[in-house]
């Protein structure tokens, strides 16, 4: 009779616990999203944004928020590998409003024998400035939608740098749909054309983007994990490439986003891996 009352009294005990963490980490998460949230105006819905295809700036975003990320990857490709490495900033001028200027490099390196003169020349890629306007941001329904747009001027690889300086340039409207399910699970869509221009020829070149990206934010945190879909579509030929990524916060203004590429249909590409750090300076709450 002693040991049926000992054993009851332990599952009552580990339900109670087990009932206290889930009211723990529920408690949690609508602080952190309070925090986000409601404690500052205007009003903003807390989404997690993919780390690959990154936003320019949060949606919603306020002013005075900024960020500075550095980002390295690599792509082992069939001939070569591909090194990635980028710098950028980004900031909020006024409410809503996010730019952002980067720095993209692209480094080659040869393997399998392939000789330097069939792979192609490292560069600075492009000088690309962008701008995102948050148009709608409902926290009822947890959803945020924004327009923007990226300019890429692109340059000349080192081979042949400044023969001319800018070679050609890039627009690219975009739309960002985002939507929170609940406290803990995000979606997003980012989507719109790539029109390549060649200035040497004047010609346009014309493909459609189009990312999703789903994520599971960690309760009471701001590490997350997920993965994006990127999409694209040339001249009837489509490419998809797999990218299941996780966030991990170091400090208070500081994150990590790490990232592995899984090539679905690209036949000359392999898998990848892509690094971002990110840090947030303090700004002044309104």
């Amino acid at each position: 009779m002693n040991l049926k009352i000992s054993w009851m009294l332990i599952i009552l005990c580990a339900s109670s616990v087990y009932s206290v963490a889930q009211v723990s980490n529920s408690e949690k998460d609508s602080i952190y999203i309070e925090q986000v949230e409601n404690h500052k105006t205007p009003d903003k819905v807390l989404h997690a944004e993919p780390l690959y295809i990154d936003l320019i700036r949060d949606l919603g975003a306020r002013k005075g928020e900024r960020e500075w990320n550095v980002g390295l990857g690599l792509t082992d490709n069939l001939k070569f590998d591909t090194y990635e490495a980028l710098i950028e900033y980004e900031w909020a001028p006024i409410d809503r409003l996010g730019l952002e200027v980067e720095l993209p490099f692209t480094l080659y390196s040869p393997v399998n024998g392939t000789s330097n003169d069939s792979i192609p020349s490292n560069s600075l890629n492009s000088i690309k400035i962008a701008a995102q306007w948050s148009f709608f941001v409902n926290e009822a329904i947890a959803t945020s939608m924004a327009i923007g747009y990226i300019n890429e001027f692109e340059l000349s690889d080192f081979r042949n740098f400044g023969k001319p300086f800018i070679k050609g340039n890039v627009y690219n409207p975009f739309l960002v749909i985002a939507k929170r399910w609940g406290n803990n699970f995000h979606s997003l869509i980012y989507t719109g054309p790539m029109i390549a221009q060649d200035f040497s020829t004047n010609k346009l070149h014309t493909t459609y983007d189009i990312n999703t990206s789903f994520h599971y934010l960690i309760s009471g945190t701001r590490n997350f994990i997920g993965v994006e879909f990127n999409k694209t579509m040339d001249s009837g030929n489509f490419d998809m490439v797999m990218r299941p990524q996780m966030r991990l916060g170091i400090a208070d203004d500081l994150l990590i986003g790490i990232v592995a590429g899984i090539p679905v249909s690209r036949k000359d590409e392999r898998l990848s891996s892509f690094i971002r750090l990110i840090w947030e300076p303090k700004h002044k709450h309104k």
